[in-house]
């Protein structure tokens, strides 16, 4: 048997060899979260009389449906606007655009949409980085000075999102349906810090992107239209009152809904790391809404 003095000594030892180990130097400048005190909040906000007029559009251009193993791949063009050369100026580094079409390809597997990036294009404009928002003078200067390829290509346009009109946003994006009125606007801007790999504790995952594809290729939010019947004009998508904040389970807003919220869907508004899924509908949506308004073909 083993003696008790031999036992503390065993102890003593590994103690000491433990207090002898290095320890983490504290990083003295820690980069501070750049997206502390904001939540998902998109600038999608579609009113119901909008939601109409284009569901009524895409029944009229809608195409029959192709099969569910067709695929395509879509070009990606993304325009980073900084103020200067650091990440928090928004410089942001070529692999974290390579890292965000990575996870582009990976979330979008299931619709048979690939992502190809075809360039990298960089603006130094501390006007447009900071004062960029939705509908303003600097949105329209950057996106018709700027904006490349064809109506099936996707321009991302990074920046900082540093006025009061754009207080709190993530990013923003265009409908399918908008094309043919304003083709110069067509895209998506993006607050610099949602890529992948960034210092942000809630959106360093790339799915803010994601998200906002979504809607360019014409999705709505989960919780658009709240509990009223056709809400985001999706059958398998349980109606829901309000967006989903963090990491929620079994969450059911609208009473006599056909299931709990889909608060994992990345057409809500949780977390990056609770973000993992489009329903079938909505795929099925998404690469309609591709070949009735941008032409795509899918093989």
């Amino acid at each position: 048997m083993v003696s008790r003095c031999y036992l503390t000594f065993l102890l003593g030892a590994l103690l000491s060899l433990v207090a002898a180990l290095p320890r983490p130097i504290p990083d003295p400048n820690p980069q501070p979260d750049p997206t502390a005190g904001r939540s998902r909040e998109c600038g999608v906000h579609i009113p119901t009389a909008r939601v109409k007029d284009g569901e009524k559009r895409f029944r009229s251009h809608r195409l029959p449906s192709v099969p569910e193993n067709a695929t395509t791949t879509l070009g990606v063009y993304f325009h980073v606007v900084y103020s200067n050369e650091t990440v928090e100026g928004g410089y942001v580094p070529d692999q974290q655009i390579h890292d965000q079409i990575g996870v582009m390809n990976r979330d979008y597997k299931s619709a048979g949409i690939g992502w190809s990036l075809k360039g990298i294009n960089r603006i130094k404009s501390d006007n447009w980085f900071l004062a960029t928002s939705p509908d303003s003078e600097q949105e329209t200067a950057m996106k018709t000075l700027y904006r490349n390829g064809t109506k099936a290509e996707l321009n991302v346009y990074t920046v900082g999102f540093g006025s009061p009109k754009a207080m709190g946003l993530l990013g923003i994006a265009t409908f399918p349906m908008d094309y043919q009125s304003a083709p110069h606007k067509d895209g998506v801007m993006l607050l610099h810090s949602t890529l992948p790999g960034s210092k942000s504790e809630k959106f360093s995952l790339g799915r803010t992107l994601v998200h906002e594809a979504g809607h360019w290729l014409g999705l709505y939010h989960t919780f658009q239209g709240g509990c009223e019947s056709p809400g985001d004009e999706v059958d398998d998508t349980p109606p829901e009152a309000s967006p989903a904040k963090g990491c929620p389970s079994n969450k059911r807003t609208c009473p006599g809904s056909n299931g709990p919220d889909a608060t994992r869907n990345f057409m809500n508004y949780s977390d990056d790391s609770c973000m993992d899924n489009f329903t079938p509908g909505q795929v099925d949506r998404m690469r309609q809404q591709l070949m009735a308004f941008r032409g795509v073909q899918f093989k």
